[in-house]
Formats: C-alpha cells, sequence, structure tokens
C-alpha cells in the first residue's frame, strides 16, 4: 500500500502552503475551500490587491501594541479565510456544504462570513481563543476539527 497522505492531511499541507505566501509580520494563516475533494479556492492574509503590504509599510497593530484578537478593523491586511471566500466569489464558486482547511482558527469576523458562505465544516491546525466565534460557529451548526498529524479532534 503507498503512503499517501489523508485528502484531510492534503489539503492541510495545501493550505499552510498558502500561508507562506503572507506578508503578515505577525501571523501567517492560510485556507484552502475544498467541496468533493475539489479546490475551490485558497487564501492567505495580507494587503488588498494593488495595497502596500505591511511588510513594506510596517504593521499598525505593532506600532500600536494591540493585542491579537482585539481591533481586528486596526489592520492593513484581509484574512486568509475572506480571501478564500472572495476569490470564490471573483470566479463564480458556491461555497455551500464546502469545507474549509485553515492553518489557524478562524476568528469571529471570519466565522460570521463562513456561516452566511455556508461553508458546513472547519478544519485547523492552530486553536485561537475567540468564544464568541465558537458559540456562532455552533450555533450555526458548523462542525470544527482540529488535525494533530493522523489525529482528528472534533472542537465544535
Amino acid at each position: 500500500m503507498e503512503n499517501r497522505p489523508s485528502w484531510h492531511q492534503y489539503f492541510m499541507e495545501m493550505a499552510k502552503l498558502a500561508s507562506t505566501r503572507s506578508t503578515c509580520l505577525r501571523r501567517k494563516v492560510g485556507a484552502v475551500i475544498v467541496k468533493n475533494n475539489q479546490i475551490l479556492s485558497t487564501g492567505y492574509n495580507g494587503a488588498p490587491k494593488r495595497i502596500r503590504h505591511c511588510s513594506e509599510t510596517g504593521c499598525i497593530r505593532m506600532i500600536n501594541n494591540i493585542p491579537s484578537g482585539e481591533r481586528h478593523e486596526l489592520c492593513r491586511g484581509v484574512h486568509a479565510e475572506q480571501n478564500a471566500i472572495i476569490q470564490a466569489a471573483v470566479y463564480g464558486n458556491s461555497l455551500k456544504n464546502a469545507v474549509i482547511y485553515c492553518t489557524n482558527q478562524p476568528c469571529v469576523i471570519c466565522s460570521k462570513m463562513l456561516i452566511n458562505a455556508e461553508i458546513a465544516s472547519i478544519y485547523i491546525l492552530h486553536p485561537y481563543k475567540d468564544e464568541l466565534a465558537q458559540e456562532m460557529l455552533q450555533e450555526a451548526g458548523i462542525e470544527m476539527y482540529q488535525l494533530e498529524g493522523d489525529k482528528i479532534i472534533k472542537i465544535l
């Protein structure tokens, strides 16, 4: 038998690869949205198109000592999940019942967008403390799992 990664491992590796394109100075995040084992879109965190990246301008959040998880609006960047949703919209791909693989657990803003995009489930590598995000995802019936090697741990 071949030593092949599972689908979950394969798509998470793709999310990790997407994160290498990030220009964020604080946290590099990647996301891949999949339906029926086919990639619909990818995203990583960074400034919008045609806008200078934080790697060029400096990080507003670092300069102003803004703690992680607070004041998301004070950032030049677009989150990986948001960019993946936007890319799907640009190319006309419905995300209804799709799965997202993300290197980090979505924040509350991204969680609200994933709920409205009708994402079915979320797979993450790294947890992120955001109780409101978890409450809203749970209320919306979206399951979330953490991948740890070969193990899949249900979070929601």
